[in-house]
């Protein structure tokens, strides 16, 4: 029979852990936990025992390369809290390095057609460049972290942008970030950090000394300029923070034009806000004007083509026009003209002008015209004088002629060839 060398066990039915004392250089294997334990050492006691005893061997121990395990399993003592013996777990960010805590490339370092985000603005020359940082220096700006508000007017410094105060319609709480821009003392312009009292406090990246030339600032909240971005004007050299007087311009701003008097918002567009019957309408969308609205108001200057006037008494005064003048004030005659035959007033159209002074001052009624004109009325007996008149074409003129006239004319044979012979008895 070949020789067997054994050593001292445990079964598996028993507690795990070491045992409890070992003799130097003896070997001990526990079944529970599969750990091989080696007596370490000798204490110089009689009977000999080891100093100490440790684990050396064993699957409870050691790892068994021939166990299968999930990806990204790593063997390892805890993600956090105290110190403890390693095991297999989860890999865990903790676990991996940095990007700054690896040995710097010497080679190209490629990142397969990906972005590089959150990269903060380049301090030195040597520093990567993000897109807000490349656009505002194409633009010539040097843009700043956004403001939550910015002033609409002057306000005093040390009291009226702490925490709590508000401008543009915007209460300050304490670290928000305000551009002040309308101060009367102009060095006090700049970008700031609101306090819980007192003043606000100049922001790192515009503070005293720097150079706010380009500088621009995204505003974010407030009742004018929500949206809006401004940017100092103040040329270089001449815009030293706290030194200068800095002036900053609206910049941008698409989404926010402000619809002001006569004028409706609606989106991104804009369109007149009309006056019921104010004279202003739209024809196939194009402006144009009523002059027959009810509303206009006001007057057209005499200068302009319109009387000044809202009456006609002043309308004639303001036209320099004087009734018995310059015009002829009403009279019923003129309407009794207005209805008369068109013989009538045929007759009348052919009148020429001393003629028509012949009748200047003449009281007649319409019958009576209609009569001398044309005798488009019945005729009317009466008894004739020699101090009356009849009118008669003289040779193409029109004149006034007194029957006595007319009597000397008819007894006048020669020249009138009027005979009046009584003849023979």
């Amino acid at each position: 029979m070949s020789n067997t060398i054994r050593i001292k066990k445990r079964s598996a039915s028993g507690s795990a852990g070491a045992p409890s004392s070992l003799s130097p250089s003896e070997l001990a294997f526990n079944e529970a936990d599969l750990k091989l334990y080696y007596g370490f050492g000798d204490n110089g006691s009689t009977p000999p025992s080891a100093s100490s005893i440790i684990t050396v061997g064993g699957a409870g121990a050691f790892f068994n390369k021939t166990d299968t395990r999930n990806a990204n399993t790593v063997l390892s003592g805890p993600t956090s809290g105290s110190a403890a013996a390693p095991t297999f777990r989860a890999l865990v960010a903790a676990d991996l390095l940095k990007l700054n805590e690896f040995t710097a490339p010497d080679g190209a370092v490629s990142l397969n057609s990906q972005k590089i985000t959150n990269l903060a603005d380049p301090t030195a020359d040597a520093d990567a460049a993000n897109k807000g940082y490349v656009d505002g220096v194409a633009q010539g700006l040097d843009v700043k972290d956004s403001v939550v508000a910015t002033t609409t007017a002057n306000g005093t410094l040390s009291s009226a942008f702490a925490n709590g105060s508000t401008i543009d319609g915007v209460s300050l709480s304490t670290n928000d970030r305000i551009l002040i821009k309308d101060q009367s003392t102009q060095t006090e312009n700049g970008i700031y950090k609101v306090n819980a009292s007192g003043a606000p406090t100049r922001v790192d990246d515009l503070a005293n000394g720097a150079d706010a030339a380009g500088a621009f600032v995204f505003v974010e909240q407030g009742t004018v300029n929500a949206e809006n971005g401004f940017v100092c004007t103040s040329n270089k050299g001449s815009a030293v923070v706290g030194t200068n007087n800095l002036v900053f311009s609206q910049f941008s701003g698409a989404g926010q034009i402000i619809a002001g008097d006569g004028l409706d918002k609606s989106g991104n567009t804009l369109s007149l806000d009309l006056k019921s019957n104010g004279g202003l309408v739209f024809e196939s969308t194009e402006l144009a004007v009523n002059l027959s609205a009810s509303s206009i108001t006001g007057t057209l200057a005499v200068s302009d083509g319109g009387t000044g006037a809202t009456s006609a008494s002043s309308a004639r005064s303001n036209l320099g026009l004087v009734i018995g003048t310059d015009v002829e004030p009403h009279s019923d005659k003129l309407t009794e003209l207005a209805t008369m035959g068109q013989t009538t007033a045929n007759a009348l159209a052919d009148l020429s002008e001393s003629e028509v002074q012949i009748l200047d001052g003449a009281v007649v009624t319409t019958t009576e015209l209609n009569t001398v004109c044309d005798g488009g009325t019945s005729a009317t007996s009466t008894t004739l004088a020699t101090a009356d008149r009849f009118v008669c074409n003289d040779n193409g003129t029109m004149k006034q002629v007194a029957l006595s006239d007319l009597v000397t004319f008819l007894e006048d044979g020669s020249t009138s060839g009027f005979d009046v012979n009584g003849g023979t008895y």
